[in-house]
């Protein structure tokens, strides 16, 4: 079900990069999983602590859960879910305005292709140094990496995919 889908807050800023990953599970099982790793990784304390270090617009999760338009995490917010197709999450702090979206495609009902696209924009001499912190060191693809990772073991491992 389509709930509060806001395509514009992230397809108006450049795109940066897409990962991706093949997952042994139903799109609803690499659904779940997806949530339930976003909620760990991006949990309240690191998440918290490191959204409060940048000056996000979020630093707390709070909202509906599961999440849901309008739920946070600590540097996000959800501006849509169309479960269990397309999350979307936005966010900004001192030197970057940013969106991570994850869509699932199933290519079988044991199979489903996970990918991330993200987009950023870093305004002005901060945000550069900023993008070549992060981006350049290539920070963020191994992070990205590594979320689709445990996206991808939490949801082979859940009873659903075994079924």
């Amino acid at each position: 079900m389509t709930v509060g889908f806001d395509r514009g807050a992230s397809e108006r800023l450049p795109y940066l990069d897409e990962h991706s990953t093949n997952v042994a599970a139903s799109a609803d099982a690499t659904w779940e999983a997806l949530l339930g790793v976003l909620e760990d990784t991006l949990g309240p304390e690191l998440g918290s602590d490191l959204a409060h270090l940048l000056g996000c617009a979020d630093t707390v999760a709070s909202g509906p859960r599961p999440l849901a338009a309008g739920s946070t995490l600590p540097g996000f917010r959800v501006h849509g879910a169309d479960r269990p197709r397309e999350l979307a999450l936005a966010g900004r702090h001192r030197f970057s305005e940013y969106a991570l979206t994850f869509r699932l495609e199933p290519l079988a009902t044991d199979r489903t292709h996970l990918r991330a696209e993200s987009r950023a924009s870093f305004p002005g001499v901060r945000g550069t140094v900023y993008r070549t912190l992060v981006v350049g060191s290539r920070g963020h693809v191994f992070a990205t990496r590594r979320l689709l990772g445990a996206v991808r073991r939490r949801a082979e491992r859940a009873p659903a995919a075994q079924a």
